[in-house]
């Protein structure tokens, strides 16, 4: 998990950057390799929010930044979406919102708005849609990293995690659960491939050196069938979902943190 100081710096960060932005933090968590479960000892910690502006922000025709990025540094990269644009996302069923909802490690959160998008993630998920992102995501690091004779063996998750993704979608099992651990129990019943993965995972978290290494057949012959198999398989994505619930989350949120006294007709 993560260390009490680094967590309590990651919440003064964001106390900082809500006072520098003028803006209110909704939800922020942890991302990435930390709230997948595949992190090491030196793993950098990838936070991500999701934040409210004053009201008067949104009453205006003109086009306005959307995102927070803060400079990355090598142990902390802190980046975030306004509500809007986040709402949007989740319309479209954006994978990476949907595992912001789940992760493990918050840092920040306005009562109940989390919850309230847990609530109806079910509603706007679509699993086209979903499998285009995670299929893409695991052909890109696929050709990247793991096609020569020598392989970066920590890329070996970048591919897998995606790949049981899909899996996980193909079989109809709903929104993807953002831990590793629960995609490979529910999914891998190979037992050689499930002692790959296994021996792949002590390795990473107990900081060894996961650099270039010969291609590993089992984990390697495993990936290369399911992206033969997936690819086969795919459909066009679907269209995103009716915005009116969206509409009112809005509304009502800038009517809560605000305190405004907008009304939806």
């Amino acid at each position: 998990m993560i260390p009490e100081d680094t967590f309590r710096m990651i919440q003064q960060e964001i106390k900082e950057l809500e006072a520098r932005e003028q803006v209110t933090v909704l939800y922020a968590c942890e991302s990435g390799s930390r709230a997948w479960g595949f992190e090491s000892s030196d793993s950098d910690f990838d936070v991500r929010f999701i934040y409210l502006r004053k009201t008067e922000w949104y009453l205006s025709i003109q086009d306005k930044r959307d995102v927070i990025e803060l400079p990355i540094d090598d142990e902390l990269d802190i980046s975030g979406w306004d509500l809007p644009k986040a709402l949007q996302l989740l319309r479209k069923s954006n994978p990476p919102l949907l595992e912001w909802m789940q992760s493990p490690i918050v840092y920040a959160e306005v009562p109940g708005f989390a919850d309230r998008l847990r609530q109806i993630m079910d509603r706007y998920y679509s699993p086209i849609s979903c499998m285009y992102h995670y299929l893409h995501m695991a052909e890109n690091n696929h050709k990247k990293y793991l096609l020569k004779d020598e392989v970066w063996t920590k890329k070996y998750f970048y591919v897998l995690r995606p790949v049981l993704a899909c899996m996980w979608i193909e079989q109809g099992l709903g929104v993807v659960p953002i831990e590793f651990d629960v995609l490979v129990q529910r999914l891998v019943t190979d037992e050689e491939l499930h002692e790959e993965i296994a021996k792949l995972l002590r390795l990473k978290r107990s900081g060894a050196e996961l650099d270039l290494a010969p291609r590993n057949p089992v984990l390697s012959g495993f990936l290369d069938n399911e992206l033969k198999r997936l690819r086969a398989d795919l459909q066009p994505p679907a269209e995103s979902r009716d915005p009116k619930l969206l509409d009112k989350i809005l509304v009502e949120t800038l009517m809560s943190v605000n305190g405004s006294s907008l009304k939806l007709d």
